[in-house]
């Protein structure tokens, strides 16, 4: 590792050369790796081209949910989901059993290894929430519906401190992760109850519907969750910005 005597400190790189800074003074390192034209072309390097091309499947196809389904994880807050939702993307990609490795996709089969992924980690639906809502599906007609038993918040909410009202959360969403461009059929539709008061002797049950695309065919998600707010002098807020609301994906549907 050499270091610098110049009276010119430089930081950054020239070259194959980087220059930076320590508590014992500037430095200078040569960068190291392959030549990326030697992993394009050499047989030695097959594997890593094979495994490349597997990461980039798993990458667009978890982009692609993340962009369709944003609209609802912007309800919770979890930096490190992005992560979390392509690692297991990624387990769906190398449970195809039909394609040749570097060439697996995410195929509809395989998509159950998403079930009840969680978007917030901190917040689980399953240890929030003690009753389980109904879903029915009907691909011909287009509608999603949700439907929530009566229930009594204090009882059946595991509802974080200082929240005094919640809502349910509800979204459908066909996933298309194949066709590229404005020609992509994916779409998200949401619907949400109204606030219920935590102190409330009783929850009315209620019925969510979202709209879907009819007769679609494309991989269907379902995703539920639930948003706590505050109250102060009559006006509801988020609570925390969403860090303990969860939204889990609650059904997946395939064709």
């Amino acid at each position: 590792m050499a270091q610098q005597e110049s009276i010119i400190k430089l930081k950054g790189k020239i070259g194959d050369l980087t220059f930076y800074e320590t508590k014992d003074g500037y430095q200078a390192r040569q960068a190291k790796g392959v030549n990326p034209q030697r992993i394009a072309t050499e047989p030695n390097y097959q594997r890593t081209r094979e495994n490349n091309a597997e990461f980039a499947t798993g990458a667009a196809a978890a982009k692609r949910l993340r962009d369709t389904l944003r609209p609802m994880i912007l309800l919770t807050y979890d930096p490190k989901m992005p992560a979390r939702l392509f690692s297991r993307v990624m387990r769906v990609v190398k449970a195809d059993s039909v394609g040749d490795r570097g060439e697996r996709q995410v195929l509809p089969g395989n998509l159950g290894l998403l079930g009840q992924f969680g978007f917030n980690v901190a917040a689980s639906l399953a240890n929030t929430l003690f009753v389980v809502p109904e879903c029915t599906v009907d691909r011909e007609a287009g509608i999603v519906s949700l439907d929530i038993p009566s229930l009594v918040p204090s009882l059946t909410i595991a509802a974080p401190k200082g929240a005094t009202h919640f809502q349910f959360n509800f979204g459908a969403a066909v996933i298309d992760f194949e066709t590229e461009g404005e020609g992509n059929g994916s779409a998200l539709s949401m619907a949400e109850s109204e606030t219920g008061l935590l102190k409330a002797e009783t929850f009315a049950g209620t019925t969510l519907t979202a709209t879907i695309p009819a007769e679609s065919e494309l991989p269907l998600f379902v995703l539920f969750g639930i948003s706590f707010y505050q109250e102060v002098n009559t006006k509801q807020y988020p609570l925390n910005n969403g860090a303990y609301n969860p939204i889990d994906i609650l059904r997946i549907d395939v064709v």
